[in-house]
Parts: structure tokens; C-alpha cells; sequence
């Protein structure tokens, strides 16, 4: 039978490795002096952009990310460290780290992993200053509206021009035959 804290190794470590499977993008924080509730609240945090925080000893963490793709990011992990696995919006993930970091300055943003590369803390920083998702969307719509509206004002001013020269002509002539 094995001991306890051997077995709670393993099961961290299978943890970190299956959230590395669902997960699209990980990063790494040092938390050294944030307190246990700020800790709960940036989980909670976390879970609205459904990503998640995990807390677990170095050594567990450097093995199971040795056998993955992530293998570049062992050298990152000293200290006390939390994994960040964000399933969907790397940017709101992003978002809700640096907004965090900035309230409690014991939070340091180590690193992330994006793909296949490596982010360093400024990257994440750019990331987590984008506008959300809807507003770039809108953004690009509009820029593809531009044109076509700008199209359609100058066909209707043109339109409109005509229009007025002939209702001109109509009153010169009315006003020579009468």
C-alpha cells in the first residue's frame, strides 16, 4: 500500500496533466504572501472566464509538465507557484490575472503558454489590455461598414444634387412661360 503523500503526488500530478490535455492555454503566477482568502477569490474569479488555478508542490509540477509540451516552462517554476489552465477566453484569463496583480501586488505574472510559445509577462500584459471580444468584433464590422456606407451617403448626395438642379430647371422655365 502506498503512503498517503505519495499517492496525493500522483493524483495532483495526473490532475495537472489532464487539465494540460483540455486546457489551450497555461500560465504560471507566483503567489508568495497572498493570503489563503485572496487566493479562494482569485479562483473565483477565475472559474467566470472557465479557467482554473492549481496550487501544487514544484516537484509535482516539473514532472508532469516534463512529459508534455510545456517541457520549456520547468525552468520557470520556483517558489511558491500556482498553474492558471484557461479552457476558452485567453484574453479575459488574461484580464482577470493583471487586474488581480495590480490589487495585490504579491501576485507576480511569471510567464504563459500560448499554442505553441512562450508568453513572457509583457505579452500578457497586451493580452489582458485588449478589448473584449464583442468590442473587436464590433470594431471590425464597423470598418467593413465604413466603405459601404460612405458608398451609399455619396450616391444619395448625388441623387439629391440632380434632383435639386432639375426642380431648379422646372422653376426657371415655370417662371419664363408665365
Amino acid at each position: 500500500m502506498k503512503k498517503l503523500g505519495l499517492l496525493f503526488k500522483e493524483t495532483s500530478e495526473n490532475r495537472i496533466k489532464d487539465n494540460l490535455k483540455d486546457a489551450k492555454n497555461v500560465f504560471i503566477i507566483k503567489h508568495a504572501g497572498l493570503s489563503s482568502p485572496d487566493l479562494c477569490s482569485l479562483r473565483q474569479t477565475l472559474r467566470n472566464t472557465s479557467a482554473r488555478l492549481f496550487v501544487v508542490k514544484n516537484s509535482v509540477a516539473r514532472r508532469a509538465l516534463k512529459d508534455s509540451s510545456l517541457a520549456d516552462l520547468i525552468k520557470l517554476i520556483e517558489g511558491p507557484c500556482g498553474l492558471v489552465f484557461a479552457k476558452e477566453e485567453l484574453a479575459d484569463t488574461c484580464r482577470v490575472l493583471y487586474n488581480f496583480s495590480r490589487e495585490h501586488e504579491q501576485l507576480k505574472l511569471e510567464a504563459g503558454f500560448l499554442e505553441d510559445r512562450i508568453l513572457t509577462q509583457e505579452e500578457i500584459v497586451v493580452l489582458a489590455k485588449l478589448p473584449p471580444k464583442r468590442v473587436l468584433r464590433a470594431q471590425v464590422v464597423m470598418a467593413l461598414k465604413s466603405p459601404i456606407s460612405g458608398l451609399v451617403i455619396s450616391l444619395n448626395q448625388i441623387l439629391a444634387k440632380f434632383v435639386y438642379c432639375l426642380d431648379q430647371i422646372k422653376n426657371k422655365r415655370g417662371g419664363e412661360n408665365g
